[in-house]
C-alpha cells in the first residue's frame, strides 16, 4: 500500500474541515478526490503534504510517517495546482531550476528541456511567469510536478484553463506515466468526464467526510442508488451537490 490514511481528523476552532477520513492508494493506481467546494479535499491534499497538521489521525507515505519524515517522503513525490503561483518576476527557466535545485535533479538543464518539449512549452523558457496566460502556467507546473520523476504524484485541477487539445495531451502524458512507470497519482478534478476516463478508483467527499469510495461504477450506483450500466458522475455530483446524498 502506497498510501494510508487512517481516521484523519482537521478542525479549526469550531469548524470541522475533515472529520474521521480513512482511505487507501495502492502502488500504480490513479484515484480521484472528489467532492464540492467546502468537502475537505484541499484540506486533505494539505494534510497528505505535510502543510497542514491533523488534528488527529495518522498518514503514512511509502511505509513511512508525514508526521516523522516527511522531508524524505517529499523527495518522491509531487504535486501542482493552477492556483499555486510561482515567483512571478523569474522567467520560466529561473523557476524550473530552483525546484531542479530542490530536488537535486542531475544535469538539471537537460531535464527541464526534456520537460518544457514534453509539455509544449520549449519556446516560453525565458518569458516571465508575469507574462504567461493562466494555462502555459498551467503546463508549467506540471513540468515541475514530473521534474523528480515522482512515485507519488498529487494533481488538483491538471487540466484547468487548458485548450481541448493541450488537456488531451496532458491527460495522455498522465496515462503513460502510470503505464510505463507505475506512477501513482491522487486526482482532484470538477470535470466528470476526465474522471471518469483517468481514475480507477474515486474517494468522494462531502461535509468532511467519505460519502462514498469505489469505482466510477460503484459510485454511482452507490449515490443514485440505482443500478447502472455506465458512470454517470455528474449526475452523482449534482445529487450531492442538491443535497440528495449525506
Amino acid at each position: 500500500m502506497l498510501v494510508q490514511v487512517e481516521n484523519l481528523t482537521k478542525t479549526f476552532r469550531d469548524f470541522t474541515a475533515v472529520e474521521k477520513v480513512s482511505f487507501h492508494i495502492e502502488a500504480g493506481e490513479i484515484v480521484g478526490l472528489l467532492g464540492p467546494n467546502g468537502a475537505g479535499k484541499t484540506t486533505t491534499i494539505h494534510m497528505i503534504l505535510g502543510l497542514i497538521t491533523p488534528t488527529s489521525g495518522r498518514i503514512e507515505i511509502f511505509g513511512k510517517s508525514i508526521a516523522t519524515d516527511r522531508e524524505e517522503i517529499l523527495q518522491q513525490m509531487n504535486f501542482t495546482s493552477p492556483y499555486v503561483a510561482f515567483p512571478y518576476r523569474l522567467t520560466v527557466m529561473e523557476n524550473l531550476k530552483i525546484f531542479a535545485r530542490l530536488y537535486a535533479i542531475p544535469n538539471p538543464r537537460e531535464r527541464i528541456d526534456e520537460l518544457l518539449e514534453l509539455f509544449g512549452i520549449t519556446g516560453l523558457c525565458k518569458k516571465p511567469i508575469a507574462r504567461l496566460s493562466s494555462g502555459e502556467n498551467t503546463r508549467v507546473g506540471l513540468c515541475k510536478a514530473f521534474m523528480n520523476n515522482p512515485r507519488l504524484l498529487l494533481l488538483d485541477e491538471p487540466t484547468a484553463y487548458l485548450d481541448p487539445e493541450i488537456a488531451w495531451q496532458v491527460k495522455n502524458i498522465l496515462l503513460e506515466a502510470q503505464r510505463e512507470h507505475g506512477t501513482t497519482i491522487l486526482y482532484t478534478s470538477h470535470n466528470m468526464d476526465e474522471v471518469e476516463r483517468m481514475c480507477n478508483r474515486i474517494i468522494f467527499l462531502h461535509h468532511g467526510k467519505v460519502i462514498a469510495s469505489g469505482s466510477p461504477i460503484e459510485i454511482t450506483q452507490a449515490i443514485l442508488e440505482e443500478e447502472r450500466e455506465t458512470p454517470a458522475l455528474e449526475e452523482v455530483f449534482m445529487r450531492v451537490v442538491k443535497g440528495k446524498a449525506a
